[in-house]
């Protein structure tokens, strides 16, 4: 009785209107009311899309592309790719659709450098439509920057709530944590605050580039940056909600590593990975 009420009590303060009374009145009616309480309520709750968000620290090609696919659990998915870090790179835009041609899958590219004649759709309409978006390698500081200028940042979490795939190497990978390490600044890599999907810290190009490991470890040690996941290039973490589901490769040589302080000292944590 008491599971039942309170659940119809949080339900109701949800509520409004003739809903929230019905709900009061249930709640008033106890006397032996529990199955038939919880009957009534049930079809008022609503299931959430299970969050998804598929990460390389560097080269987020066919085989991150195929395994996103398959996350979304469409035959043909919608995948959109994002160029903002690149500044919409010609380049970078026909390296996605390379890596995509291999594949059943639909792909498209949005820009964000654009204009209200050509640009006919708002970003929810061409966003909230997919399957699963890519965000592009780059400049992360400039993408945040762009992304919340233009609101990008709200649709994307409206995406990531509704159970479209996110994903994403190096700027890509970085901006759904709440901060990370960043060469999108002159002369010295520097902490950068991003989207906070998921908790914590983030190092793309772990192996890739010499300054990175060094850096997040300071930073970690120092308190100036929270815990977090470093990536080799060609690994990656596939999240789902904010938890670690799986820990994925292309290469073999290539790990993922939850950097901490544990007993005052850094700790690096290999997670061996799936091949993929």
């Amino acid at each position: 009785m008491t599971s039942a009420l309170g659940t119809a009590g949080a339900i109701a303060n949800s509520m409004g209107g003739a809903e929230r009374l019905v709900a009061e009145r249930l709640m008033s009616e106890s006397n032996g009311a529990t199955e038939h309480t919880e009957a009534l309520m049930a079809p008022m709750r609503t299931e959430r899309a299970t969050r998804k968000i598929l990460i390389a620290g560097g080269g987020f090609r066919t085989g991150f592309i195929k395994y996103m696919a398959e996350l979304t659990g469409k035959a043909r998915p919608r995948i959109c790719f994002l160029p903002s870090a690149s500044a919409d790179s010609a380049e970078s835009a026909l390296g996605f659709y390379a890596s995509c041609a291999p594949l059943n899958v639909q792909p498209f590219v949005q820009n964000v450098f654009i204009e209200s004649l050509s640009q006919k759709q708002g970003w929810d309409e061409v966003l909230l439509s997919m399957d699963a978006i890519v965000a592009s390698g780059g400049n992360t500081l400039n993408q945040q920057a762009i992304w919340k200028a233009q609101g990008i940042d709200a649709v994307l979490r409206t995406a990531w709530d509704r159970g479209i795939v996110l994903g994403g190497a190096s700027a890509g990978s970085l901006c759904w944590f709440e901060e990370g390490t960043t060469d999108s600044r002159p002369k010295a890599l520097s902490i950068v605050k991003c989207l906070g999907f998921l908790p914590g810290s983030h190092s793309p190009h772990y192996d890739a580039e010499a300054g990175r490991r060094p850096l997040y470890q300071r930073l970690i040690g120092s308190g100036e940056m929270k815990p977090g996941y470093a990536c080799d290039n060609d690994a990656g973490i596939y999240f789902e909600e904010t938890a670690v589901k799986r820990v994925v490769s292309t290469r073999k040589e290539a790990k993922v590593y939850y950097v901490s302080v544990v007993n005052g000292k850094v700790s690096e944590r290999t997670l061996e990975p799936d091949a993929i």
